[in-house]
């Protein structure tokens, strides 16, 4: 009865170009050896003609940058491709801990007076007030349980899904990602709800009822019973 070898290199043709998708459970070395052999059928060894677009996925396995050289150097070798990506499910430590800093909340409790400035990495929550001539920048969200009556400015970094809440909403101006609205272009609401800023499908800064925001962030969940 004859075995039949397990495959370790898939390769799918795209509107785009082609995608590999290499096995994680085999050693690197069987996976170039198969890459290599695979590649060498007739209908990828083209010199001349279109440059083709190749996506690499590893599955969860780590490439440093030596085996990333490797693999770039048999998919290019004697053929018109060049490698556009190479995606892993597995970071490194570095990157996590990155990551980490970008999407965690910064509790923070304090009034921010004027000529002060708090800015955090990841979201902000803070429990006080922002007055006149105070900042609070975050990369990512702000939310003040307090009075806001200074500069907010989310998503600094270029987030333009970041929003702005607070208890009460009295800015002199608010910013997200690079989109600002000053105090005199937008009426806030009657009463005492609790409001917040974000921008919409129009790239407008709009303020809603922070009931709102369930339905414009779904997946802020993690604030909704908290202000």
């Amino acid at each position: 009865m004859k075995v039949q070898k397990q495959q370790f290199v898939t390769i799918k043709g795209t509107k785009d170009g082609l995608t590999l998708h290499l096995d994680d459970s085999c050693s690197f070395d069987q996976l170039l050896h198969e890459l290599e052999e695979m590649l060498s059928l007739k209908q990828y060894i083209q010199q001349d003609g279109p440059v083709i677009g190749v996506n690499v996925k590893v599955g969860n396995r780590f490439v440093n940058k030596k085996q990333r050289e490797k693999l770039e150097l048999v998919i290019k070798q004697k053929r018109n491709l060049m490698i556009e990506s190479i995606e892993s499910n597995v970071i490194t430590k570095d990157e996590a801990l990155r990551l980490k800093r970008e999407t965690e909340v910064i509790s923070v409790a304090k009034i921010v007076r004027s000529g002060q400035v708090l800015k955090v990495k990841g979201d902000l929550l803070l429990v006080g007030d922002v007055n006149p001539g105070g900042t609070v920048i975050a990369s990512g969200n702000i939310f003040v349980l307090g009075a806001l009556r200074g500069i907010a400015h989310a998503g600094a970094d270029g987030n333009r899904q970041a929003v702005i809440a607070a208890s009460l909403m009295k800015p002199a101006q608010l910013r997200i990602s690079d989109i600002i609205n000053r105090a005199p272009d937008f009426l806030p609401l009657e009463g005492n709800e609790l409001e917040c800023a974000h921008i919409n499908e129009n790239g407008e800064m709009v303020i809603e009822r922070l009931q709102q925001l369930t339905h414009l962030r779904p997946n802020l969940t993690r604030f909704e019973g908290g202000i």
